[in-house]
């Protein structure tokens, strides 16, 4: 954070933050949030940073659990799980099951997850499936791809919001986000609101979404 706090603080923060979000997505309906939590380069963060970061994600797991259940919120992990500590992917696979049937909320959590991570994965499984005989070269186009993806069964997101005023996308659903709309603001994410939220919502809904067309005049 830029108070000068410790940046564990700051991540202890963002977790508030988190909650405050999703009870915002449940309020007003929105079906999918996917949320960056940790990234394939997030690792060459120190040690005890990272350490903390996933004592964070068992503490936030073990303590929304109930209350993402009774709201009717389906937890989903996206991301290379394995290197993750037993805890975390303990805690994460409890979660995703206890919720599996949940339907108000997706709440997807990006977990050592990077964009071209996700599509060389997908590009090897599809290998995969040519070597087993199981799919045809001639058979790969962009609907054929997209069920190799972590996201095979959601919608490509609408809208990415991108705190702390950086100008890019960090490896972030790099395929998912083609036509995506970009609502960039320069509050860290420890500090983002409710309101900030209803703000970017609202200049979402003031664009005009062409998807590469000429849309309608």
């Amino acid at each position: 954070m830029r108070q000068g706090l410790p940046r564990v603080a700051g991540h202890r923060a963002g977790v508030e933050t988190l909650r405050a979000i999703v009870e915002s997505c449940i309020d007003i309906g929105i079906g999918v949030l996917t949320v960056y939590a940790f990234s394939t380069e997030n690792w060459k963060r120190p040690r005890e940073e990272v350490a903390a970061l996933m004592d964070l994600l068992v503490e936030y797991l073990r303590r929304e659990l109930p209350e993402l259940k009774r709201n009717g919120v389906q937890i989903r992990a996206m991301g290379d799980l394995a290197p993750l500590p037993e805890a975390a992917r303990q805690e994460l696979q409890r979660a995703q099951e206890e919720t599996r049937q949940e339907q108000k909320l997706v709440l997807n959590i990006a977990v050592n997850y990077g964009g071209r991570a996700e599509l060389i994965r997908a590009a090897r499984l599809i290998g995969e499936a040519v070597a087993k005989g199981a799919l045809r070269p001639e058979e790969i186009n962009e609907e054929t791809f997209v069920r190799y993806l972590y996201t095979a069964d959601l919608p490509d997101p609408d809208l990415i919001i991108r705190p702390s005023g950086e100008m890019r996308l960090s490896n972030f659903l790099l395929w998912q986000s083609a036509y995506s709309e970009l609502w960039v603001t320069p509050t860290l994410w420890p500090d983002f609101t409710p309101a900030d939220f209803w703000t970017a919502l609202a200049d979402y809904q003031q664009r005009h979404r062409r998807f590469g067309g000429l849309g309608h005049a």
